[in-house]
Protein backbone atom coordinates (compact mmCIF):
# COMPACT_ATOMS: atom_id res chain seq x y z
CA UNK A 1 0.00 0.00 0.00
CA UNK A 2 2.71 1.89 0.52
CA UNK A 3 4.12 2.36 -2.89
CA UNK A 4 0.91 2.61 -4.15
CA UNK A 5 0.35 5.83 -1.81
CA UNK A 6 3.97 7.00 -2.80
CA UNK A 7 3.28 6.81 -6.68
CA UNK A 8 -0.13 8.84 -5.99
CA UNK A 9 1.99 11.22 -4.29
CA UNK A 10 4.74 11.90 -6.92
CA UNK A 11 1.90 12.13 -9.21
CA UNK A 12 0.37 15.04 -7.87
CA UNK A 13 2.99 16.23 -6.78
CA UNK A 14 4.18 17.05 -10.42
CA UNK A 15 0.68 18.45 -11.87
CA UNK A 16 0.62 21.34 -13.47
CA UNK A 17 -2.19 22.76 -11.12
CA UNK A 18 -3.82 21.59 -7.60
CA UNK A 19 -4.81 19.25 -7.14
CA UNK A 20 -6.34 16.73 -4.03
CA UNK A 21 -6.83 13.27 -4.08
CA UNK A 22 -9.30 12.04 -2.26
CA UNK A 23 -10.20 8.67 -0.57
CA UNK A 24 -14.39 7.36 -0.48
CA UNK A 25 -14.91 9.48 2.72
CA UNK A 26 -13.50 12.59 1.76
CA UNK A 27 -10.10 12.07 3.73
CA UNK A 28 -6.64 13.62 1.90
CA UNK A 29 -4.98 10.61 0.19
CA UNK A 30 -2.36 13.19 -1.63
CA UNK A 31 -2.77 17.13 -2.77
CA UNK A 32 -0.19 19.41 -3.85
CA UNK A 33 -1.42 22.72 -1.65
CA UNK A 34 -0.71 21.67 1.82
CA UNK A 35 -3.50 19.16 2.83
CA UNK A 36 -2.33 16.74 5.67
CA UNK A 37 -3.64 13.13 4.72
CA UNK A 38 -6.08 11.77 6.44
CA UNK A 39 -7.91 14.89 7.20
CA UNK A 40 -11.29 14.54 5.96
CA UNK A 41 -12.68 17.39 4.07
CA UNK A 42 -16.03 18.96 2.88
CA UNK A 43 -15.41 21.76 0.31
CA UNK A 44 -11.50 22.24 -1.29
CA UNK A 45 -12.25 24.81 -3.47
CA UNK A 46 -13.11 25.95 -6.91
CA UNK A 47 -9.56 26.19 -8.00
CA UNK A 48 -8.41 22.83 -7.27
CA UNK A 49 -9.21 19.75 -9.41
CA UNK A 50 -10.21 17.16 -7.18
CA UNK A 51 -9.70 13.02 -7.98
CA UNK A 52 -11.86 10.88 -5.96
CA UNK A 53 -10.78 7.40 -5.20
CA UNK A 54 -11.35 3.88 -3.34
CA UNK A 55 -8.74 1.61 -2.98
CA UNK A 56 -5.02 2.42 -4.26
CA UNK A 57 -4.59 -0.31 -7.33
CA UNK A 58 -1.34 -0.19 -8.96
CA UNK A 59 -0.63 2.22 -11.23
CA UNK A 60 1.16 1.33 -14.24
CA UNK A 61 3.58 3.95 -15.92
CA UNK A 62 1.16 4.63 -18.56
CA UNK A 63 -1.88 5.06 -16.19
CA UNK A 64 0.50 7.65 -14.29
CA UNK A 65 0.92 9.99 -17.18
CA UNK A 66 -2.33 9.56 -18.29
CA UNK A 67 -3.29 10.71 -15.39
CA UNK A 68 -0.67 13.80 -14.80
CA UNK A 69 -1.79 14.18 -18.99
CA UNK A 70 -5.61 15.07 -18.00
CA UNK A 71 -5.10 16.87 -14.98
CA UNK A 72 -2.01 19.06 -16.52
CA UNK A 73 -4.91 19.60 -19.83
CA UNK A 74 -7.75 20.40 -16.64
CA UNK A 75 -5.15 23.12 -15.69
CA UNK A 76 -4.45 24.61 -19.02
CA UNK A 77 -8.40 24.90 -20.08
CA UNK A 78 -9.16 26.79 -16.89
CA UNK A 79 -6.61 29.84 -17.82
CA UNK A 80 -8.46 31.08 -21.04
CA UNK A 81 -11.75 29.92 -19.60
CA UNK A 82 -11.21 32.09 -16.28
CA UNK A 83 -9.74 34.67 -18.52
CA UNK A 84 -13.00 34.62 -21.11
CA UNK A 85 -14.88 34.94 -17.61
CA UNK A 86 -13.70 37.71 -16.40
CA UNK A 87 -13.59 39.85 -20.62
CA UNK A 88 -17.43 38.95 -20.47
CA UNK A 89 -18.03 40.37 -16.40
CA UNK A 90 -16.22 43.41 -17.66
CA UNK A 91 -18.62 44.21 -20.26
CA UNK A 92 -21.44 45.34 -17.73
CA UNK A 93 -18.86 48.03 -15.84
CA UNK A 94 -19.46 51.42 -16.73
CA UNK A 95 -17.62 52.82 -19.66
CA UNK A 96 -16.41 49.71 -20.81
CA UNK A 97 -15.12 49.37 -24.15
CA UNK A 98 -16.84 46.71 -25.91
CA UNK A 99 -15.08 46.22 -29.10
CA UNK A 100 -11.79 45.97 -26.97
CA UNK A 101 -12.87 43.31 -24.74
CA UNK A 102 -14.71 41.22 -27.76
CA UNK A 103 -11.62 41.18 -29.36
CA UNK A 104 -9.43 39.91 -26.00
CA UNK A 105 -12.47 37.33 -25.44
CA UNK A 106 -12.19 36.23 -29.08
CA UNK A 107 -8.29 35.73 -28.32
CA UNK A 108 -8.83 33.20 -25.62
CA UNK A 109 -11.45 31.18 -27.47
CA UNK A 110 -9.02 30.95 -30.11
CA UNK A 111 -5.94 29.54 -27.66
CA UNK A 112 -8.81 27.32 -26.17
CA UNK A 113 -9.40 25.63 -29.51
CA UNK A 114 -5.85 25.76 -29.98
CA UNK A 115 -4.78 23.46 -26.69
CA UNK A 116 -8.23 21.50 -27.33
CA UNK A 117 -6.99 20.59 -31.35
CA UNK A 118 -3.52 20.30 -29.87
CA UNK A 119 -4.28 17.78 -27.52
CA UNK A 120 -7.15 15.82 -30.01
CA UNK A 121 -3.88 15.77 -32.35
CA UNK A 122 -1.35 14.52 -30.14
CA UNK A 123 -4.08 11.78 -28.66
CA UNK A 124 -4.13 10.92 -32.20
CA UNK A 125 -0.87 10.20 -33.09
CA UNK A 126 -0.51 8.46 -29.98
CA UNK A 127 -3.07 5.45 -30.45
CA UNK A 128 -1.87 5.36 -33.99
CA UNK A 129 -4.73 6.73 -35.98
CA UNK A 130 -2.36 9.43 -37.53
CA UNK A 131 0.34 7.76 -40.63
CA UNK A 132 3.86 9.64 -39.59
CA UNK A 133 5.58 7.88 -41.81
CA UNK A 134 4.30 6.81 -45.12
CA UNK A 135 6.20 7.81 -48.37
CA UNK A 136 9.13 10.52 -48.56
CA UNK A 137 8.55 14.30 -49.03
CA UNK A 138 10.63 16.70 -50.80
CA UNK A 139 11.56 19.37 -47.39
CA UNK A 140 12.46 22.60 -49.44
CA UNK A 141 9.17 23.66 -50.83
CA UNK A 142 7.03 22.63 -48.08
CA UNK A 143 9.68 24.73 -45.21
CA UNK A 144 9.32 27.82 -48.09
CA UNK A 145 5.57 27.26 -47.98
CA UNK A 146 5.31 27.52 -44.20
CA UNK A 147 7.85 30.26 -43.99
CA UNK A 148 5.84 32.50 -46.31
CA UNK A 149 2.48 32.03 -44.76
CA UNK A 150 4.21 33.13 -41.40
CA UNK A 151 5.71 36.18 -42.91
CA UNK A 152 2.78 38.71 -41.47
CA UNK A 153 3.24 37.18 -38.04
CA UNK A 154 7.15 37.43 -38.40
CA UNK A 155 7.46 40.85 -39.09
CA UNK A 156 5.01 42.11 -36.49
CA UNK A 157 7.06 40.23 -33.98
CA UNK A 158 10.37 41.14 -35.22
CA UNK A 159 11.84 37.76 -35.90
CA UNK A 160 13.57 37.81 -39.38
CA UNK A 161 12.87 34.26 -40.71
CA UNK A 162 14.96 32.42 -43.76
CA UNK A 163 14.98 29.30 -45.31
CA UNK A 164 17.93 27.63 -47.06
CA UNK A 165 18.95 24.02 -47.74
CA UNK A 166 19.16 21.00 -50.71
CA UNK A 167 16.05 21.05 -52.99
CA UNK A 168 16.62 17.55 -53.39
CA UNK A 169 16.31 16.55 -50.36
CA UNK A 170 13.28 14.18 -49.75
CA UNK A 171 12.49 13.08 -45.49
CA UNK A 172 10.47 9.96 -44.28
CA UNK A 173 7.26 11.70 -44.06
CA UNK A 174 3.67 12.23 -45.17
CA UNK A 175 3.51 16.44 -46.83
CA UNK A 176 1.02 16.78 -43.80
CA UNK A 177 3.35 15.46 -41.07
CA UNK A 178 6.22 17.55 -42.53
CA UNK A 179 4.22 20.43 -42.29
CA UNK A 180 3.57 19.86 -38.75
CA UNK A 181 7.17 19.90 -37.89
CA UNK A 182 7.75 22.99 -39.55
CA UNK A 183 4.77 25.06 -38.37
CA UNK A 184 5.71 24.09 -34.83
CA UNK A 185 9.51 24.76 -35.05
CA UNK A 186 8.69 28.71 -36.93
CA UNK A 187 5.96 29.04 -34.31
CA UNK A 188 8.44 28.19 -31.22
CA UNK A 189 10.72 30.57 -32.86
CA UNK A 190 8.69 33.65 -33.76
CA UNK A 191 7.28 33.45 -30.11
CA UNK A 192 10.57 33.11 -28.52
CA UNK A 193 13.42 34.65 -29.77
CA UNK A 194 12.43 38.20 -29.35
CA UNK A 195 12.38 41.59 -31.32
CA UNK A 196 15.44 41.94 -34.06
CA UNK A 197 16.46 38.32 -34.26
CA UNK A 198 16.69 35.85 -36.67
CA UNK A 199 15.50 32.44 -37.14
CA UNK A 200 17.34 30.06 -39.94
CA UNK A 201 15.06 26.80 -41.63
CA UNK A 202 17.25 24.82 -42.90
CA UNK A 203 17.66 21.66 -44.86
CA UNK A 204 20.95 19.49 -45.66
CA UNK A 205 22.60 16.02 -45.43
CA UNK A 206 25.25 15.14 -42.88
CA UNK A 207 26.91 12.47 -43.72
CA UNK A 208 24.37 9.20 -43.30
CA UNK A 209 21.46 11.53 -42.07
CA UNK A 210 19.15 14.38 -43.56
CA UNK A 211 19.14 17.02 -40.89
CA UNK A 212 16.17 19.55 -40.44
CA UNK A 213 17.31 22.79 -38.23
CA UNK A 214 15.70 25.32 -36.83
CA UNK A 215 17.99 27.92 -35.06
CA UNK A 216 17.09 31.45 -33.83
CA UNK A 217 19.68 33.73 -32.54
CA UNK A 218 17.40 34.93 -29.99
CA UNK A 219 17.31 34.95 -25.63
CA UNK A 220 18.16 31.02 -25.42
CA UNK A 221 17.04 28.80 -22.42
CA UNK A 222 18.67 28.18 -20.01
CA UNK A 223 21.21 24.33 -20.02
CA UNK A 224 19.05 23.22 -17.22
CA UNK A 225 16.12 23.35 -18.83
CA UNK A 226 16.90 22.15 -22.28
CA UNK A 227 15.86 18.07 -21.29
CA UNK A 228 12.38 19.34 -20.61
CA UNK A 229 11.27 21.20 -23.92
CA UNK A 230 10.06 18.74 -25.79
CA UNK A 231 8.05 18.00 -22.60
CA UNK A 232 3.69 18.50 -23.11
CA UNK A 233 2.95 21.71 -21.21
CA UNK A 234 6.49 22.89 -20.12
CA UNK A 235 7.15 26.49 -20.74
CA UNK A 236 11.23 27.80 -19.99
CA UNK A 237 10.43 31.07 -18.23
CA UNK A 238 10.62 33.44 -20.63
CA UNK A 239 7.98 31.40 -22.38
CA UNK A 240 5.24 31.23 -19.52
CA UNK A 241 3.26 34.33 -20.42
CA UNK A 242 3.16 33.28 -24.00
CA UNK A 243 -0.16 32.03 -25.36
CA UNK A 244 1.23 29.11 -27.13
CA UNK A 245 -0.57 25.67 -25.86
CA UNK A 246 2.87 23.92 -24.49
CA UNK A 247 2.06 21.06 -26.92
CA UNK A 248 4.18 22.25 -30.19
CA UNK A 249 7.58 20.61 -29.39
CA UNK A 250 5.70 17.25 -27.55
CA UNK A 251 4.36 17.21 -30.80
CA UNK A 252 7.58 17.63 -32.99
CA UNK A 253 9.52 14.78 -31.34
CA UNK A 254 6.38 12.64 -31.22
CA UNK A 255 6.24 12.82 -34.94
CA UNK A 256 10.13 13.05 -35.57
CA UNK A 257 10.51 10.08 -33.41
CA UNK A 258 7.79 7.73 -34.89
CA UNK A 259 9.00 8.34 -38.52
CA UNK A 260 12.56 6.98 -36.89
CA UNK A 261 14.37 10.05 -36.54
CA UNK A 262 15.69 12.13 -33.45
CA UNK A 263 15.33 15.69 -32.63
CA UNK A 264 17.91 17.59 -29.93
CA UNK A 265 17.58 21.48 -28.90
CA UNK A 266 20.99 22.89 -27.61
CA UNK A 267 20.92 26.26 -26.25
CA UNK A 268 23.10 28.83 -23.73
CA UNK A 269 21.11 32.23 -22.58
CA UNK A 270 21.37 34.83 -25.39
CA UNK A 271 22.92 32.43 -27.54
CA UNK A 272 19.76 31.58 -29.23
CA UNK A 273 18.24 28.21 -29.61
CA UNK A 274 18.92 24.96 -32.19
CA UNK A 275 16.12 22.53 -32.76
CA UNK A 276 17.94 19.77 -34.70
CA UNK A 277 15.81 16.97 -36.35
CA UNK A 278 18.05 14.07 -37.97
CA UNK A 279 16.17 11.67 -40.26
CA UNK A 280 17.87 8.46 -41.49
CA UNK A 281 18.81 9.01 -45.25
CA UNK A 282 18.15 5.61 -46.42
Amino acid sequence: MNDEVERVEALVADAAGPVVVLDDERRVVASNIGLVPGRRLGDVGDDALVLFIGALPALSAYEELRAGFTAAVSHELRTPLTRLLVLLESTALPGADIDDLVDQARLEIEAARELIDDVLFLGELETGREVVSLGRTTALPILEEIAHAYEDRSEHSEVALTVSGDGTIELPLRPRMLRVIADNLVQNAIRYAGPGTTARVTVERDGDANVLSVVDDGKGVRESELPRLFERFYRADQARTSRGTGLGLAIVKHVVTAAGGTVDATSAPGQGLQIVCRFPNA
